[in-house]
């Protein structure tokens, strides 16, 4: 899975990139300005579309409907996970405090996400992926893999046997002797019954069974592997973010249902985490130019680049 040596060759630093290919001088400052309005619009969008889809599939009650939004609900976790994401490294809203709440109580609890513990496990996965302090490895080691193992990794997802275990996790922490894994959990709990109480008040109480929590036991969980492998999978430690971090190109489908918000311009994001997603296809485009990413190494889809993780 690791690339050719020579094909890291071509990349000479410019004035607009570093010898580690991070943006330099006025590039950086202009890649580094995070779009308050844009963002915002993308949270009430994620709102807006989450309801749009429960109200469908509530008011035209149709079998097929109820299975379209059911999957459809998946890719809202992805919506809500990549905000999350985006909240986390402290780049939603320039406001400390406006970007903390909305990544807590507007994206991470309603999606059963502890935010601040994410944001301390996810800044060690970005200091040295791959390292000792790595908390994401359990997702992505040990790749390539043979299909049958694939097939059976992405069928515990999808019966929801992984995010079973997951979710008894989070209850257990409710109860739990860390003070700040304690309040997590109790938020979320207090989140999630807020939403249950919200279906009951509309007359539709197993709405909230059937298409939140459901959805993010199964299709969410098929939807962060399979994203998850296509970041790292096969990669190694190196202080070379070519040899830790996929590139792929990001087609319309893949950019709909598995990288939205533009999540999946992943090797720019690693080369500079303090980027906001809304400028990665810039920092991408100039590491093309300078001939730090080439076709040599960027995959042409998710799909090829899936065949390569289990083969």
């Amino acid at each position: 899975m690791l690339p050719d040596p020579a094909a890291l060759e071509h990349f000479v630093p410019t004035e607009r990139l570093t010898a580690t290919a991070r943006p330099a001088n006025a590039f950086r400052e202009e890649l580094r300005r995070i779009p308050n309005v844009r963002n915002a619009l993308a949270v009430v969008s994620v709102y807006a579309q989450t309801i749009g889809i429960i109200v469908a599939a509530v008011w035209i009650d149709n079998l097929l409907v109820w299975a379209l939004a059911f999957i459809l609900m998946g890719r809202a976790h992805a919506q809500f996970a990549a905000l999350m994401h985006e909240a986390a490294h402290r780049l939603l809203f320039r406001n400390r405090r406006v970007n903390d709440w909305v990544g807590r109580w507007l994206l991470g609890f309603p999606a059963f996400t502890p935010i601040d513990l994410y944001r301390r496990g996810h800044m060690a996965h970005h200091r040295d992926e791959f390292g000792p302090d790595e908390p994401d490895i359990p997702l992505y080691r040990g790749y390539p893999i043979g299909r049958a193992s694939m097939r059976r990794k992405l069928m515990r997802d999808a019966e929801g046997r992984t995010g079973w275990k997951l979710f008894k996790g989070l209850l257990r922490g409710v109860g739990a002797d860390d003070a700040a894994v304690r309040s997590q959990a109790r938020m979320i709990v207090a989140t999630q019954l807020l939403l249950i109480a919200i279906g009951i008040a509309l007359g539709h109480p197993w709405v909230y069974f059937v298409l939140w929590l459901a959805p993010y036991l199964t299709v969410w969980r098929v939807i962060n592997r399979l994203r998850s492998i296509a970041e790292h999978g096969g990669m190694q430690r190196s202080k070379d973010r070519r040899l830790t971090t996929h590139t792929v190109r990001q087609l319309p489908l893949a950019r709909f249902f598995i990288v939205p918000h533009r999540i999946g311009w992943h090797l720019a994001h690693h080369v500079d985490s303090g980027i906001p997603m809304s400028n990665l296809p810039k920092l991408h485009a100039e590491l093309r130019r300078a001939g730090y990413v080439t076709d040599e190494l960027e995959y042409p889809s998710y799909l090829a680049l899936w065949k390569q993780l289990a083969r």
